[in-house]
């Protein structure tokens, strides 16, 4: 039997991106988002964690981690395909939490995180998903630039984090976000907060053994070969298939 949440999961990113029109809503009858408890909207409760940002019921029945690199390109396709829709189905609704965990695989990606992290927590998710969905803008810039300036960028000092994060115009997409440049500047020169960031990508590779990116771990486990949420998106149907439907991985 097809599963419910197969079906959500499925057409979410497209209620999210189709015109407004002819959107499903969870008030409109017949909709395919009928059955998905609205009350609330857990999707905007963000906290800081110790190494990453958690959004959504902290008290959910199911913990989502994603593990993920601001200049990795499966990962912006990442947020820009399952977030949505994990955001519609699962989120708001309370049924499960979402920790995002940056994974540091160059000094870029350490000036990215910096600036992700940067500010108040309710504002995290709107810094993400900013640098993932403009990832190309940014990543070419940095492409088409001098080999000797990459070479400055990636020594990962703090000036060098400022240089890139002025040249590559990543502190403007927080300043038109509202934050004060003196801000922005204060956290991408705080070397404190970058050696956590470093050594928080460290214990994740210890405590998980994540090689690449994107990856998740789903209540406390890591899963293997699922990168993508073409991979995601049948793991998370079957967690979360009601009893009555029963549970793709055992076949009932």
């Amino acid at each position: 039997m097809t599963l419910r949440l197969s079906a959500l999961l499925g057409v979410a990113l497209l209620a999210v991106t189709v015109p407004g029109g002819a959107q499903q809503s969870l008030d409109t009858p017949r909709s395919a988002f009928d059955g998905i408890d609205a009350q609330g909207n857990w999707s905007a409760a963000i906290s800081r964690t110790e190494r990453g940002h958690l959004i959504g019921n902290p008290d959910a029945d199911a913990r989502l981690i994603e593990f993920v690199s601001y200049t990795c390109g499966h990962c912006a396709s990442f947020a820009m395909e399952g977030e949505p829709a994990i955001d519609l189905t699962l989120l708001t609704p309370g049924k499960i939490s979402v920790e995002v965990r940056p994974v540091i695989r160059n000094a870029l990606d350490l000036t990215v995180s910096l600036l992700a992290q940067c500010g108040d927590p309710a504002g995290f998710k709107d810094r993400h998903r900013a640098f993932m969905y403009g990832q190309k803008e940014w990543i070419a810039k940095f492409q088409n630039a001098p080999q000797s300036q990459q070479a400055i960028w990636a020594r990962a000092d703090k000036a060098s984090r400022m240089n890139a994060a002025s040249a590559l115009g990543l502190a403007d997409m927080l300043v038109q976000r509202g934050q004060s440049i003196a801000d922005v500047n204060a956290c991408v020169m705080d070397d404190a907060a970058a050696q956590k960031l470093i050594n928080n990508g460290t214990a994740d590779r210890l405590d998980f053994e994540v090689a690449g990116t994107p990856s998740f771990a789903l209540d406390g486990k890591l899963l293997e070969n699922v990168h993508n949420w073409a991979g995601l998106y049948p793991v998370l149907s079957a967690r979360f298939a009601s009893p009555a439907e029963g549970d793709l991985s055992t076949g009932s």
